[in-house]
């Protein structure tokens, strides 16, 4: 197993530095919650993600991290710290299923510092709960993700995959074989028949994760890149069937789910037959995907940042016959129309897909058949159902005994789902991340 101590070293450095630079007393500056705090919310609306709705005249009481009461009834404690956003409309903590911290860096400590700062960057944009759906080498988000448990840094509620399984397989290997900042895990171990996929997924469970992530399908046929002659997709499998099903039953022995990067063919239906947890792209999804879908009771994850990314660059390629974008339109729609859940998740992993602006896709989802509250809907409960953990119980909604990770945005989203791209308010188990909408107002009731 590899040693995770100088990881862990470094993301101790970027805690203390955090540490020196916030004016708070000793026992403040961990992130963790007084679990001993009072604090209520006034709300002038609040949106329910179980019916849809706009509740008017909300307060939210919170004890420790979590909510004690909710409702417009509710009674102010006289000792309780009061946070008027009766000018706001308040949601709960958005879920984005999946992002890619790790963006750079040349360095262990370059790496984990770019992975700190973009955890910190999605959390300030009120995505109070985020998946790393692969950590591009090594297993530092394991460590990121244990440093904010710990209160030792600020940063979203994260489960992570650590390392994927199996090479992406964007591009066929050159031949110094360097193609990973850590690449021994991947690229040696060989994943080549259901039981060495089984090893794989229990030296994944070793490394700590909560996920884990392969890719079946690949994109490149020899010097052919991504799309064929005919403007479709070149979806070359990687993982046989057999190797799917083996890492999904052993990923589900061992208390992990397993999430797939796939565009259609033969490595699409492997994943959708084996019952993946989070099935992710599906861009050539036909009516036979939708049916297993639905007959698994399995969720639709879109991802489309990194497909706004590429649209100039696939329109360019094809002659402006097709793109990745077009191709996960007609998916999202026909999932729509069976009735799929759709699971919020970005693709957020560059600067071309920058973290923080990630709530761009809930204008895709209105214009291609959503409405506005099903879009908002996306980030909240569906994500929480399909984490790990079964985290529906502990995120996802304002309701007595879950977190308090709570948002606020000036206007209405439902009218305007642009107001998500301006998150104002921000609190995450019961503690400010940020308020730009009202000072805390210590003595109002």
């Amino acid at each position: 197993m590899h040693n995770h101590w100088p990881v862990r070293l470094i993301i101790t450095f970027v805690a203390i530095v955090l540490l020196l630079n916030t004016p708070t007393h000793s026992q403040e500056r961990k992130f963790l919650t007084p679990p001993n705090q009072l604090v209520a919310v006034r709300a002038g609306k609040l949106f329910d993600p179980k019916s849809g709705n706009l509740l008017n005249n909300q307060i939210v009481l919170i004890r420790g991290e979590r909510v004690a009461d909710v409702g417009a009834n509710v009674q102010i404690p006289r000792e309780a710290r009061v946070i008027d956003l009766s000018n706001a409309t308040v949601l709960p903590g958005m879920i984005d299923t999946h992002v890619h911290v790790n963006t750079g860096g040349e360095t262990a400590a370059q790496r984990a510092f770019i992975a700190v700062a973009n955890a910190q960057i999605d959390l300030a944009a009120g995505f109070t709960t985020v998946a790393d759906m692969d950590s591009r080498g090594g297993f530092n988000t394991v460590d990121l993700r244990d440093a904010i448990n710990s209160g030792m840094i600020q940063g979203p509620r994260m489960q992570v995959v650590g390392q994927s399984l199996n090479q992406r397989g964007t591009n066929y290997y050159p031949d110094n074989r360097s193609v990973r900042f850590l690449d021994v895990f991947t690229e040696n171990k060989d994943v080549n028949s259901p039981w060495l996929a089984r090893a794989a997924v229990r030296e994944a469970k070793l490394h700590g994760v909560d996920w884990v992530k392969i890719y079946t399908t690949q994109d490149f046929v020899g010097p052919v890149h991504m799309w064929k002659p005919d403007a479709t997709l070149v979806n070359s499998p990687s993982l046989t069937l057999e190797e799917v099903q083996a890492i999904v039953d052993e990923a589900h022995r061992l208390g992990l789910k397993v999430a797939c990067h796939t565009y259609g063919g033969e490595g699409m239906r492997s994943c959708l037959t084996a019952g993946v947890d989070a099935p992710n792209h599906l861009l050539e999804l036909d009516d036979a995907g939708i049916k297993v879908l639905l007959e698994k009771k399995l969720s639709y994850v879109v991802t489309l940042d990194d497909l706004i990314a590429l649209e100039k660059d696939d329109l360019r390629d094809t002659g402006g016959r097709n793109s990745r974008m077009r191709l996960a339109e007609q998916a999202f729609k026909r999932a729509l129309a069976a009735g799929v859940p759709i699971v919020f998740g970005s693709g957020a992993t560059s600067p071309a897909i920058p973290h923080g602006t990630q709530a761009n896709q809930f204008a895709y989802y209105a214009k291609w058949g959503m409405t506005a509250a099903q879009a908002l809907q996306t980030a909240f409960l569906p994500a929480a159902r399909m984490l790990n953990y079964n985290w529906d119980n502990q995120i996802g909604s304002i309701e007595k005994g879950k977190f308090a990770d709570i948002i606020g945005v000036s206007g209405n989203p439902l009218t305007d789902l642009s107001e998500m791209q301006r998150v104002k308010f921000v609190m995450k188990g019961g503690l400010v991340v940020r308020n730009d909408l009202n000072k805390e107002n210590e003595n109002g009731r």
